[in-house]
């Protein structure tokens, strides 16, 4: 395309926005309603999957070994349990350490009625996994070692965990998936209200030799500048309101500070802004380029 074909279509598609304007406000008021609806929906998503994350990484599968066992098959079983691709992270606590611990959680004042430790066989691996849905794994394979007495992992936690996030994936492509359809339907009628006002003029463009491409490129644009425009706004004012809402929330709900886990608002749209603004102009492209090659008979 000639750099003269370029600007002339971006113009063209520009005079096509302010000739339908009141329909390209409604689409883009369409588009930005869906994508702040988007990018609320993946600011909660996303703050709520960090607080999951968060709890994951709390949960753990304690390790006991065999009364008698050396230290060596200890450090054996640790370099086993260090290949294993779903352990993040472990940690060696030994029956001094148990009860030192023990002592403290259970027996403030109390413990000088012991004279020798009575777990003197709980030395284990509290094991942190990487992907909390990837611990039945680990268990049957820990349970299976020699020299491991029993395994102590969290069922019910760790499966509530792995619904959670399986169901958020769910909603979340269902949401995007309907926020898609009402845009592509809105952007596509603004284009078909332009190709009917321009009729007669694209008729008399055929008629003079222009191109296919050349006729459809503007229509094409108006759709993507619509979509960008659409986008750039919901971002732009969620991006604002982010950190109040987290503060609101904070001040009103300091409950919550020890279950959420927010994430700054950089971290955030860092990748929000620039998913949005693909959508903007693939919903821009896909309502444009579908509604031309439907009504566009040239």
């Amino acid at each position: 395309m000639r750099i003269s074909t370029l600007f002339y279509t971006i113009k063209q598609g520009l005079i096509n926005i302010f000739r339908n304007k009141w329909f390209s406000l409604a689409s883009i008021a369409t588009i930005g309603a869906c994508l702040f609806l988007f990018g609320l929906f993946y600011a909660i998503i996303v703050n709520f999957q960090n607080t999951v994350r968060t709890a994951q990484e709390g949960i753990s599968v304690t390790v006991f070994f065999d009364d008698g066992i050396s230290q060596e098959r200890i450090e054996e079983i640790g370099a086993l349990i260090d290949k294993r691709p779903e352990v993040s992270d472990k940690r060696f606590i030994s029956a001094d350490e148990a009860w030192e611990s023990f002592k403290g959680d259970y027996l403030e004042g109390y413990e000088d009625g012991f004279t020798e430790n009575p777990l003197v066989n709980s030395a284990n691996f509290e094991i942190y996994l990487s992907d909390v849905s990837m611990q039945p794994a680990l268990v049957t394979y820990l349970e299976g070692v020699e020299g491991v007495r029993r395994v102590r992992r969290s069922e019910i936690t760790a499966a509530t965990l792995t619904g959670v996030n399986a169901l958020v994936a769910y909603i979340s492509v269902g949401i995007i998936a309907i926020l898609f359809a009402v845009s592509i339907f809105l952007i596509s009628n603004t284009v078909t209200i332009g190709i009917a006002v321009r009729k007669e003029e694209i008729t008399i463009m055929k008629y003079i030799g222009a191109t296919d491409f050349f006729v459809r490129s503007p229509f094409v644009i108006e759709g993507m500048l619509i979509g960008v425009i659409g986008a750039m706004i919901p971002v732009g004012i969620l991006y604002v309101l982010y950190n109040k809402i987290i503060e609101y929330i904070m001040l009103k709900f300091s409950i919550l500070q020890e279950l959420l886990a927010f994430l700054p608002v950089d971290t955030v749209f860092n990748t929000l802004f620039p998913v949005s603004v693909a959508m903007g102009v693939g919903i821009g492209f896909l309502g444009s380029i579908t509604t031309v090659r439907k009504h566009l008979r040239v």
